[in-house]
């Protein structure tokens, strides 16, 4: 989808840093979105690795990029999460609850979701990318 929109779950952002996959989709994208819980899900990782500064200064620079916004729940986003909570629960198909948080921010904003997080997959709102051939 080039020139659209983009969110990075964790471990998109994460195999992109690594360059495994994802570059042309985040080059090509017009905006890349983190939401929040990716963030905190990244420096917590950060926090127990061995390279915990310089990975934390990579993602501050990122952050700051232009192109690259963050996505934060507001009260429409935690009326989503409690539906797509119950439709999964319905369907006997829970995801994490983080990834919950990702979902329900992509399906309010519509937004397409860069994932090797085949959970998502459950969630039929959701529009997912995945690069790799």
């Amino acid at each position: 989808m080039p020139g659209s929109n983009l969110v990075l779950d964790t471990n998109a952002y994460s195999d992109w840093q690594r360059g495994i996959r994802w570059s042309d989709s985040i080059r090509l994208a017009r905006l890349v979105w983190l939401p929040f819980v990716v963030i905190a899900e990244l420096r917590s990782g950060f926090e127990v690795g061995i390279q915990a500064q310089e990975n934390a200064v990579i993602l501050d620079r990122f952050l700051t990029s232009d192109s690259v916004r963050v996505l934060y729940p507001d009260d429409t986003t935690s009326t989503l999460y409690a539906k797509l909570f119950a439709q999964l629960r319905a369907q006997g198909t829970p995801i994490p609850t983080n990834d919950l948080w990702i979902a329900a921010l992509c399906s309010q904003h519509n937004l397409p979701l860069a994932t090797t997080d085949s959970h998502f997959k459950k969630i039929s709102q959701l529009i997912l990318v995945d690069d790799r051939p």
